[in-house]
């Protein structure tokens, strides 16, 4: 599994309005592209399994994945219709040691 040592941005910090990006998310998009690793990306159905370490507890667990989804498909060329099946891990971590894991891999 794959590990950005990054705290996860809220799908709620990412945009303003309904067709803008906030300048928070425009940064976060920048840094996580930085940080992604070459991937191939396999052909056919995908399954994504996430898991976010979070530092507050109160953090939604779907809230960063619509906003690290879009990166990861902007960053590695697949449309994100092609994912069948996602699971998604919320982690407790002491503050300052925020990440986001995943891994990628035909169905």
């Amino acid at each position: 599994m794959t590990t950005i040592k990054m705290k996860p941005l809220s799908v709620n910090n990412a945009w303003q309005g309904k067709r803008f990006k906030s300048p928070v998310y425009t940064l976060y998009e920048r840094s996580v592209m930085l940080l992604l690793p070459k991937l191939e990306i396999p052909d056919g159905n995908l399954q994504i399994d996430f898991e976010f370490g979070f530092s507050n507890k109160a953090s939604d667990l779907d809230n960063p994945i619509k906003p690290f989804l879009d990166i990861l498909q902007k960053k590695y060329g697949f449309n994100d219709s092609r994912v069948w099946k996602a699971t998604i891990l919320k982690t407790i971590v002491p503050k300052g040691s925020e990440f986001i894991k995943f891994n990628i891999f035909e169905i």
